[in-house]
């Protein structure tokens, strides 16, 4: 289904190619890019304006209904190609770099294989995952399996069909080594190790992959370690790829790019003795944090990638092969949640206003709100941006415990029945990673592109899902 408001011809915009199309390879240029940009760069004056046409282009076409289509969820294409264009930009042209997409971050097999239309390859941690990206058209070679809990069954799938493994443990590298044995010919997948350099974490645990107790990787440091992947890497030929990701929000680029230093210089060591070179590329992973205190995007890949320079240099010197995961840097600030205001009411002195968005499409900022706090516009039924006076108010979700809570004490318009908030930077994990609780159903997923003229384009990124479906699922 494609919507246009106002009516206005759709401007050309090529699809993801099919499994069959040429892709570029690992160190091809820039793709092409369509669109104009999107929420992430149109600026913040200009992603206001631009969220609000949304809105009222959703709202006339029914997308966002107070009966019928209480919450949606909206993912600028624009802005994701826009975005994929400054990722290729950031990095040299001349390097051997494949970049990847974190399938975790938005799974939709539309939004896949709009990505992979856009040059990118793809990152799985998980058999649902891998096939997500095999369903969006991703070639295998294309495909990075990362998973700290591979099966031999996922292993072996892998294995067969060519897809780039990064080996999480000892105990994992002992059974890829039974696997290929088993063989009857060589795999054609990239197999590497990931290790963990023990730089350290950011302010958010969770989401630091380097401390020294990580349940990632092999850790570089700990006694033996390092001869023991030396002597790992002589006796395996086939073994030629290092992984190191150290986190993602919360971690300072300068982190990042120490972690990325430590994994290349480990492979500098590796390369320095006799015989051929021990390792031929680097997975850098992904991980760049975003800004959900305002609309610019901040950091940018052109500050990552200048980090990188200066902790590891011999990454850009052209011995190695690169592999990048980013994903929620790529998706956060291309996307936003839109749900109906149901009821208000006055608690202790405190406005609360109870809306139809809470832990069910915003699970981290529920239960972590100070690690993941979001911003929240305020709008009219009609979509139209709300204006008055900000009074402190909870806006709430309908899940049925006290902590349900999406903002607390936030300054906003006065909300009443009938009103739309739109939770912000919600392009990745959020509404696509969505939390079951009180059996409440996944609400639809919306690809939006906006013309020249103003018009907006929909286009369904999964539909929503029906209570009748919903209980056939749990039968």
């Amino acid at each position: 289904m494609t919507v246009h408001q106002p009516s206005s011809p759709e401007p050309a915009r090529p699809g993801p190619a099919s499994p069959e199309a040429a892709r570029p390879e690992p160190s091809s240029p820039e793709p092409t890019r369509s669109g104009s940009g999107g929420l992430a760069e149109a600026g913040p004056a200009g992603a206001v304006q631009r969220r609000e046409l949304v809105l009222r282009a959703a709202v006339r076409q029914g997308l966002l209904d107070p009966e019928d289509a209480l919450l949606a969820a909206f993912v600028d294409l624009d802005g994701v190609a826009a975005s994929v264009a400054a990722l290729h930009r950031a990095f040299p042209a001349d390097l051997d770099v494949l970049h990847t997409f974190a399938a975790k971050a938005n799974c939709l097999v539309p939004v896949l294989a709009e990505l992979r239309g856009l040059g990118m390859g793809c990152e799985v941690a998980g058999p649902g995952e891998l096939a997500q990206a095999l369903a969006a058209g991703f070639d295998a070679a294309r495909i990075v399996f990362d998973s700290p809990a591979k099966t031999r069954r996922e292993l072996a799938r892998a294995l067969d069909l060519g897809i780039a493994v990064n080996i999480d443990n000892w105990q994992e590298l002992a059974r890829v080594d039974a696997l290929l044995d088993a063989r009857e010919s060589p795999t054609r997948s990239r197999l590497g190790v990931r290790i963990n350099p023990q730089v350290g974490g950011g302010t958010i645990g969770a989401m630091s992959t380097a401390t020294a107790t990580s349940k990632f990787g092999i850790p570089l440091a700990d006694e033996g370690d390092a001869d023991r992947l030396r002597a790992a890497f002589r006796e395996r030929p086939w073994l030629g790829w290092l992984h190191v990701h150290v986190g993602s929000q919360g971690c300072p680029l300068d982190l990042m790019a120490q972690g990325v230093g430590e994994a290349v210089a480990f492979a500098e060591r590796l390369n320095a003795g006799p015989g051929p070179r021990r390792v031929v590329g680097i997975d850098i992973g992904g991980g760049l944090p975003v800004n959900f205190a305002g609309e610019e995007t901040d950091p940018t890949f052109e500050a990552y990638v200048d980090r990188l320079r200066a902790h590891a240099p011999a990454l850009f010197q052209g011995g190695y092969r690169v592999v990048t995961e980013f994903g929620r840097s790529l998706l956060a600030k291309n996307g936003f949640t839109a749900a109906y205001v149901e009821y208000t009411k006055v608690s202790g002195g405190r406005h609360i206003a109870l809306t139809h968005a809470g832990a069910q499409v915003a699970t981290r900022t529920v239960f972590m709100p100070e690690a993941w706090p979001l911003r929240i516009s305020a709008h009219h039924p009609s979509g139209a941006a709300k204006a008055g006076e900000p009074v402190e108010q909870d806006v709430a979700g309908p899940c049925c415990f006290a902590g349900d809570v999406v903002a607390r004490a936030r300054p906003l318009p006065l909300l009443e029945p009938g009103d739309l908030v739109a939770l912000l930077d919600t392009g990745a994990y959020y509404a696509t990673t969505h939390f079951e609780y009180n059996s409440l159903p996944r609400p639809a997923v919306h690809g939006f592109t906006v013309d020249a003229a103003g018009g907006v384009h929909f286009e369904p990124l999964r539909p929503a899902q029906g209570i009748d479906e919903l209980v056939r699922a749990d039968r």
